[in-house]
């Protein structure tokens, strides 16, 4: 629970507040970008919510706060959010919430499917989300995108029954994982589901394609909301640079509206600007180049 003795300077006096624990994950500067904002170390309250859709937001972002670091000084009840998640993205894709601090507060997605739903890396372990899993349907699929943001996984595919799907080279984060996928070329488990090998942010890393539509990157592919434009985390890449700019252009043979991201903001456009986009990210990385790192 965020501590109010410990609320940061820089937050706008009022009802809401950030303190000291908060690890800049993003995660309330996507959910309510009118209320949150960076400080550089931090998020904090730049602007207190006024409407009612503006603190339904900022509360989504409370409950979603992978380390609680977000509070509220009269006790502001979260239930409204609460009910909210998992948030529509657009159906069947949704946003999970209650981001897990075991993945440094990375996102993660619900698909519901006809032929049985996925998870798309792993929230936190609540008794809220397994109620909501449970009333659309279980789940039958956790699809890791690498080993960074498995989080409470294990958790999630027990009590549903699910089966975990992981890369080979990063299996060893996910032990008896029941689906471990190899190679570098796509692969698609279920008719709508492909799987595909995208490299260099860490060795085993894969997004998820659906309905040639919906990306998830996990931590491939993001977008900068303030550049407004599609981007790749230079600095927090584990393994290699030029294998994530190989891997990322490979992405220029898939067209999709959607990116999806574990970390970093999520984003539509239409196809034509995505590719566009994808296309200009490249050249970016490929200008990167003296600063390459051994693979």
């Amino acid at each position: 629970m965020a501590d109010p003795k410990k609320s940061l300077a820089t937050n706008i006096p009022g009802n809401f507040f950030v303190d000291s624990t908060c690890i800049d994950c993003d995660t309330c500067r996507q959910l309510a970008p009118r209320t949150f904002a960076d400080n550089g170390d931090y998020s904090s309250v730049y602007c207190q919510p006024e409407t009612a859709e503006e603190v339904v937001a900022a509360l989504q972002a409370l409950v979603s706060c992978p380390t609680a670091s977000i509070g509220t000084r009269d006790k502001t009840d979260p239930k409204p959010a609460i009910a909210s998640l998992p948030l529509a993205i657009e159906e069947p894709v949704f946003y999970c919430g209650f981001n897990s601090e075991k993945s440094y507060g990375g996102n993660s997605f619900f698909i519901q499917h006809k032929s049985g739903n996925w998870l798309v890396d792993s929230p936190r372990f609540t008794a809220q989300l397994v109620k909501k899993f449970r009333e659309m349907g279980g789940i039958k699929y956790v699809f890791l995108t690498h080993r960074d943001d498995v989080a409470d996984a294990e958790q999630y595919a027990k009590e549903f029954g699910a089966s975990r799907i992981i890369h080979s080279r990063d299996a060893s984060a996910a032990p008896g994982a029941e689906i471990i996928f190899d190679g570098t070329e796509e692969s698609e488990l279920v008719p709508g589901f492909k799987l595909i090998p995208t490299p260099g942010h860490t060795a085993g890393h894969a997004v998820l394609l659906f309905d040639n539509k919906f990306l998830f990157t996990g931590d491939h592919l993001a977008f900068d909301r303030e550049a407004k434009r599609l981007m790749a985390f230079r600095d927090y890449c584990w393994y290699s640079w030029p294998e994530q700019t190989k891997s990322m252009e490979s992405l220029l043979k898939y067209s999709f509206e959607y990116v999806l991201a574990g970390h970093g903001d999520r984003v539509r456009l239409e196809r034509k600007e995505m590719k566009a986009q994808l296309e200009q990210l490249v050249e970016r990385m490929k200008l990167s180049k003296k600063d390459w790192p051994a693979a």
